[in-house]
C-alpha cells in the first residue's frame, strides 16, 4: 500500500495546479488514522467483528458480555446514579468507523451506559459517536406509543465525531453555501473556490 508520505511527494509536480488543494485535502482524509487503530490492543482484539446490529437486535440476552463495536446518533443522554446513560440511533460505519449521517439508514435503536463520569452536555442530542462495548442484555421502555425493547452495553471506549453540514467540510475546507447547493458559482463541485478552511 502506499504511504502517505509517498503519495504527497508524487503530488508535489501538481503543486502548480489550481486543483492541487482539492486533490490533497481528499488525500488527507484517506490517510487519517482508523478508529480500530485508536483502540487499546487488548480490547480491539475481542471484538465480536461478526456480530452485527440485527442479529443483537434480534436476541440480545443471547449475546451477553460479547465485545462489538457500533456507531450511531444520539437522541437522549441522561445522568444516572452511578452513570451516564445514552440513548443512541444505531448507524452503519463507514470510512474509519464514522457513522453514516444517513438517518434513513439505521437499524433500531440501543442503550449505551458509561460507568466513569460523562457530562451529558457533552454528547447533547445528535451528536455521532463510535464505541466498543459490552453486550449487558436488553431492556423495555415505551416509545411513543408501542413498546420497544433496546439491546444494552457497557461502554468500554467511544470516539465523538464532528458535525458536517455537507461534505465540503468533511473533507477539510469551508463550504460558504452549506445549504443552498444548487446556488454556488459553477456548480456544486467547482474545485477552485477561494474559501478554504484547515
Amino acid at each position: 500500500m502506499t504511504s502517505c508520505k509517498t503519495v504527497s511527494s508524487t503530488l508535489v509536480d501538481f503543486a502548480e495546479k489550481p486543483v492541487f488543494l482539492f486533490c490533497l485535502a481528499i488525500l488527507c482524509a484517506g490517510c487519517s488514522t482508523s478508529y480500530k487503530n485508536t483502540l487499546p490492543p487488548a480490547l480491539a482484539e475481542h471484538i465480536e467483528h461478526s456480530l452485527t446490529f440485527p442479529h443483537i437486535k434480534e436476541s440480545p440476552d443471547r449475546f451477553k458480555g460479547k465485545l462489538i463495536i457500533l456507531g450511531g446518533h444520539v437522541l437522549v443522554a441522561k445522568r444516572l446514579k452511578d452513570a451516564t446513560q445514552l440513548t443512541i440511533l444505531q448507524l452503519p460505519l463507514i470510512d474509519e468507523q464514522e457513522p453514516t449521517t444517513e438517518l434513513t439508514q439505521s437499524q433500531g435503536r440501543f442503550i449505551a451506559e458509561q460507568q466513569e463520569f460523562l457530562d451529558p452536555a457533552t454528547v447533547p442530542p445528535g451528536t455521532r459517536i463510535t464505541l466498543v462495548g459490552e453486550l449487558s442484555g436488553s431492556v423495555t421502555q415505551g416509545l411513543d406509543e408501542t413498546v420497544y425493547t433496546y439491546p444494552t452495553l457497557i461502554i468500554k471506549h467511544f470516539k465523538v465525531w464532528p458535525a458536517y453540514h455537507s461534505d465540503y467540510q468533511r473533507y477539510g475546507y469551508y463550504d460558504p453555501y452549506p445549504y443552498y447547493p444548487y446556488w454556488r458559482p459553477y456548480g456544486r463541485f467547482y474545485p477552485y473556490s477561494p474559501y478554504w478552511y484547515w
